[in-house]
């Protein structure tokens, strides 16, 4: 829900009633994954996408019937060989689909008590997309599976540990869902996570999906070059803060770099120490000198950082190798490095050359092997982070 949030936010404040459909499970060779989702407002307008078009239709439908009735629904869509004309995914995988009716045009809470629960969901789910469209550090957790009428309530938590809204349940389960939901915002994971009996208090497991909403991953590319700025380009269409940081001025101009957020005129290594950064940050070396690359691999292999790569030849390799074991680098610290960076695509020029490292890092982030997939017997999907999250059976 939140890959959609700027436009579900701009419906919100426009008083427009909408029904948000998000996948909250995945298996096999799915298109989208949870998180994903497709609104449908009053008017029949839709946004966003939950399959990439093989049960769009049924979704569509399943909308404006939570528009009708206020009530949410959880479906699953799948596809098997004896029913292969029924809506399902030719693509051979199943997705469990989460549609929330969001009410904005007015009405609010019955006077005289408190608000009904579709109410307070709503309330919390609208504050959720207004955080996220902001940029703002947050996550949303929704219940996908327990207690009857308990089906897609709402609880909101910020970076700062504050939340807004409750699951109706127990005390107990709002302070372990709370909890639950802050590891993975911390994590910067959208997930599933089951709470067990004993935790949710509520006399059986309860299942969240929990999105979350955090500023872009960062790519630190070190070296004003030809192919930084081809890499700053295909950075950002993966969606990537960029920045490119050179010590030499002349080389380190915004005309030369039109794509990247930030450029940075600093020794690399004293620009680095000066950062703060995360697991999802990626650090891409394409100076070409020992002077620079050397003392900043030093500090960056020892970072808890993604992906930590360096442009160079086999013999520059080798001899990079070696300058920083004589640096004090330990072996396992040195696998980390990729380098020669990127895939073996034959690739020459700045632009193929940039795809070439893109593609390595999404291998990297995705747990992906980097070899065709024609004739291969590799699964097409295969993220470690969604297998650790993913629902067994919402059904």
């Amino acid at each position: 829900m939140l890959d959609i949030a700027e436009e579900l936010h701009r419906w919100a404040r426009q008083g427009r009633d909408f029904a948000v459909a998000t996948v909250v499970a995945a298996d096999g060779s799915a298109p989208r994954q949870p998180g994903a989702a497709l609104a449908v407002d009053a008017d029949g307008t839709a946004v966003g996408s939950v399959s990439g078009g093989c049960v769009e239709g049924a979704v569509y439908e399943l909308c404006q019937e939570a528009l009708r009735t206020g009530e949410p629904a959880l479906e699953r869509f799948g596809y098997r060989d004896e029913d292969a004309f029924a809506v399902g995914l030719t693509c051979g995988g199943t997705i469990d689909v989460l549609v929330t009716p969001v009410r904005c045009g007015g009405g609010g809470p019955a006077a005289g008590g408190a608000a009904p629960a579709a109410d307070r969901t709503a309330g919390t789910l609208t504050a959720a997309l207004a955080a996220a469209a902001r940029g703002e550090t947050a996550a949303v957790a929704r219940i996908v599976r327990g207690p009857a009428g308990f089906l897609g309530r709402a609880l909101l938590v910020r970076a700062d540990g504050g939340h807004r809204g409750t699951l109706g349940g127990p005390p107990a389960l709002d302070a372990t869902a709370v909890e639950e939901t802050r590891a993975l915002l911390d994590a910067g994971r959208t997930a599933t996570v089951e709470i067990g009996a004993d935790g949710a208090q509520c006399g059986e497991p309860v299942v969240l999906l929990v999105e979350t909403s955090v500023p872009a991953p960062r790519m630190i590319v070190f070296g004003a070059i030809d192919f930084a700025a081809a890499l700053a380009k295909v950075a950002k269409f993966l969606g990537y803060h960029v920045t490119v940081c050179d010590a030499r001025p002349v080389f380190a101009t915004r005309s030369r770099f039109p794509d990247a957020d930030e450029i940075v005129v600093d020794w690399p290594h004293r620009y680095l120490d000066s950062q703060e950064l995360d697991a999802r940050t990626v650090l891409c070396v394409l100076t070409h000198d020992a002077k620079f690359d050397v003392p900043l691999l030093v500090r960056a292999l020892r970072l808890p950082v993604a992906y930590v790569g360096a442009m160079g030849s086999r013999r520059t390799h080798l001899d990079r190798l070696e300058r920083l074991r004589e640096a004090g680098l330990g072996e396992r610290e040195l696998h980390r490095l990729r380098s020669p960076i990127g895939l073996d695509l034959g690739a020459r020029t700045p632009e193929e050359t940039a795809l070439s490292i893109a593609a390595e890092i999404v291998a990297d982030r995705r747990g992906g092997t980097g070899t065709p997939l024609t004739g291969a017997h590799t699964p097409i999907h295969h993220d470690p982070a969604r297998r650790a999250g993913r629902i067994g059976s919402v059904a």
